[in-house]
């Protein structure tokens, strides 16, 4: 079986991917300008370019192809639109993530980790800091498209967990909201 690392590529991640009931392995690594992602033990090359901003432009395998992403944080899911085509995904534990008990249910504190791997290239708020529901806390950037994860609620900022610059997995704790 071919992996990420066939294409000379650093594995940045791997994780599960839900689509319409049905769980796919898939592993991600750099590969020069573009990524080497693998699919249940199919590899393929694509390059990702950020058109807008929830648009990107693909390159798989030398087809083209056009998708908009649009997160769902009511229910941890995210709709990726291909061509046209919408089709609604579970990265890894995001049903997980979205539960109130993580997100912070009544009184419970809202726990924001990154959806999938990437770079932190702003944090918003500092420890202390009282935010308003809605309010973008910190901006991630996973495969050329930047994703501003907001407060669910009300609440104080009660720890920051990463820097600007740091590179994080999928998963990874970004920041706590108390209410």
């Amino acid at each position: 079986m071919e992996g990420p690392g066939a294409r000379g590529g650093l594995t940045l991640a791997q994780y599960d991917i839900e689509i319409g009931g049905r769980v796919r392995r898939v592993a991600v690594a750099r590969a020069g300008s573009g990524f080497a992602v693998t699919v249940d033990g199919r590899s393929l090359h694509v390059d990702a370019v950020r058109v807008g901003e929830h648009l990107l432009s693909l390159l798989v395998d030398g087809a083209s192809f056009e998708a908009a992403v649009a997160a769902n944080v009511a229910d941890g899911t995210t709709t990726v639109t291909v061509d046209g085509t919408p089709v609604t995904l579970s990265i890894d534990g995001r049903r997980r993530w979205s539960r109130k008990d993580d997100h912070g249910g009544a009184g419970g504190p809202q726990r924001l980790s990154a959806p999938m791997p990437g770079k932190v290239v702003r944090v918003l708020v500092a420890k202390g800091e009282a935010v308003r529901a809605r309010q973008p806390l910190v901006v991630v950037e996973a495969m050329k498209m930047e994703n501003e994860l907001r407060a669910v609620r009300d609440g104080v900022v009660a720890d920051v967990q990463v820097r600007e610059g740091q590179s994080v997995d999928a998963g990874t704790l970004l920041v706590v909201v108390q209410s």
